[in-house]
């Protein structure tokens, strides 16, 4: 071997090392910590545990003295046995408890706002939040949105507290770290690591079907451990900022499997503003149902492309009605903005001005033609009942419409239930609600239903519709169901703060709601 061909072989070596070692080949390595201690250190202290109390009323006990069944001692005694199993546990109101996470947010002289989700303090009767030092406070609600799944606590202080901040969900990468801080299974502030799996995963028909939030089109999902207890809590990025806010996870069996979700910080940032300053959203609102357009559909309506937001319905006294809009129109753009899909047009007129006249462009007829819409308050008409289906789709959904997290409908003769059972049949139960958390299945029978003095043997699924609603007019908060399982019979008390979103100007005033005025 010659000289200049071992003076070859070694340039070729110094190359190859000089690259492997030179600073740009090690800029990703850069970005990795060597460990998460120097990060999360200063975020424990703007992390909080929220604990929550509600009463649940029981039932009086049986008085015997009101009559025991004729038929012999024999029954007699079987009768009583079974009346003691029932009444275990029964008697004065006792105390449901239930475990969160949050996070502090700003703070005002001695009070401090404190985010976490609405489904961690819905229908409790006590909030209390913990600090990292071990400091527990009162807290209450200033303002709750079922339809994101974010609430905005309250408490005060002398201290001077640690304050999270806010940071970019539009800058976010798949790949990312991410930090949960969190309060899983009520076992304190726990930190847990991960990346960025997604960072616009749609779960908005699903969560709607379960009847959860249904206005987050985009979540950012993390494979860090998230368990049940995290809720509310911040997802943190490396620079210490939050990104999310952790609101559920996907499971088989309630535990972690690699699969959390959390809302964007873009979106939790305005609703929270939104919160503290009116003590509930304000969106825009058009009136419409829309879906989208595929390319079967954009072919037979003489479009180039698969794009925009086919209306399907238009609500007679809402906004699109006022503006002319039609079914089969197609919304192309709204107030300046191009709608790609159905699921971005929500979002761009909930962001619109309220009371502000804008111009929209739909397809219609092979053409294009411009319409000028006032844009509406859906809060306001949602309070005033202006959200309904169209007089089909509702005679559709009568049938199969949740209630308190479930469905039910008459009993029949094939239906395999205990002989001459008389009430609901449960045919269906929401996942993720509260009847499924406390055992109602579907094949069950609701055979009474019970609030204080007011009761009912529900025997259609308008009763039970008509009776909650009643219970929600007289200040209620809870009803208790008489449960047939297969002759076995039970009660379950049921919140009714989730069953419907809208909550009247009175009510807020005296559920410990408060507004800023």
């Amino acid at each position: 071997m010659t000289k200049f061909s071992l003076k070859l072989i070694f340039a070729l070596f110094f190359a190859m090392f000089s690259s492997i070692s030179s600073p740009q080949a090690l800029t990703i390595g850069k970005s990795v910590p060597a460990n998460f201690a120097d990060i999360v250190e200063p975020l424990l202290p703007s992390t909080v545990n929220i604990w929550t109390s509600t009463e649940v009323k029981r039932p009086k006990p049986f008085d015997p003295s009101q009559g025991m069944p004729r038929g012999g001692p024999a029954l007699e005694e079987l009768f009583r046995q079974f009346l003691e199993e029932m009444q275990q546990g029964q008697g004065p109101a006792q105390k449901s408890n239930s475990l969160g996470s949050g996070f502090l947010i700003a703070q005002e002289g001695k009070t401090a706002y404190v985010v976490t989700c609405n489904h961690v303090i819905a229908g409790a009767d006590e909030i209390k939040i913990t600090l990292h030092d071990g400091t527990e406070l009162d807290a209450t609600v200033v303002g709750r949105d079922k339809r994101t799944d974010l609430a905005l606590l309250k408490v005060q202080t002398e201290k001077k507290l640690t304050l999270a901040q806010w940071g970019d969900s539009e800058k976010a990468r798949v790949g990312e770290w991410i930090i949960a801080i969190g309060n899983p299974f009520g076992l304190g502030s726990t930190v847990t690591t991960g990346i960025i799996s997604t960072i616009s995963r749609d779960i908005a028909a699903r969560a709607r079907t379960l009847g959860g939030a249904d206005y987050v089109s985009g979540y950012i999902q993390t494979d860090a451990p998230i368990n049940m207890g995290n809720s509310g809590g911040a997802m943190f990025n490396i620079e210490g900022k939050v990104l999310a806010v952790s609101t559920a996870i996907y499971s088989p069996n309630g535990g972690n499997i690699g699969i959390g979700f959390g809302i964007p910080s873009k979106l939790a940032q305005q609703v929270i503003k939104q919160l503290k300053e009116y003590g509930r959203t304000k969106r825009g609102w058009l009136g419409v149902r829309i879906q989208n357009i595929t390319s079967e559909i954009a072919e037979t309506l003489g479009l180039k492309d698969a794009h925009g937001a086919l209306v399907g319905d238009v609500a007679p006294k809402g906004p699109a009605h006022a503006a002319g809009l039609k079914t089969q129109d197609v919304i192309l753009t709204f107030n300046g903005k191009n709608v790609e899909e159905s699921k971005d047009l929500p979002h761009i007129v909930g962001e619109s001005e309220i009371g502000k006249t804008v111009p929209m462009i739909v397809w219609r007829g092979g053409k294009k033609v411009t319409l000028n819409v006032k844009v509406g308050e859906f809060e306001k008409a949602e309070e005033e009942g202006l959200i309904a289906l169209g007089p089909e789709e509702e005679t559709k959904a009568d049938k199969t419409e949740q209630v308190i997290g479930i469905v039910t409908r008459e009993i029949t003769t094939s239906d395999k239930v205990p002989e001459d059972t008389k009430g609901l049949l449960v045919t269906f139960v929401a996942p993720n609600s509260e009847a499924f958390t406390k055992f109602l299945r579907p094949l069950d029978v609701i055979q009474q239903l019970t609030s204080g003095n007011m009761k009912l043997s529900p025997t259609k699924p308008e009763d039970l519709r008509k009776f909650v609603d009643q219970l929600k007019k007289a200040g209620k908060k809870k009803v208790l169901l008489l449960v047939n399982t297969q002759g076995n019979l039970r009660y379950i008390a049921l919140s009714l703060e989730e069953e419907n979103p809208k909550e009247s100007t009175q009510k807020k005033k005296t559920d410990k709601t408060e507004h800023k005025k």
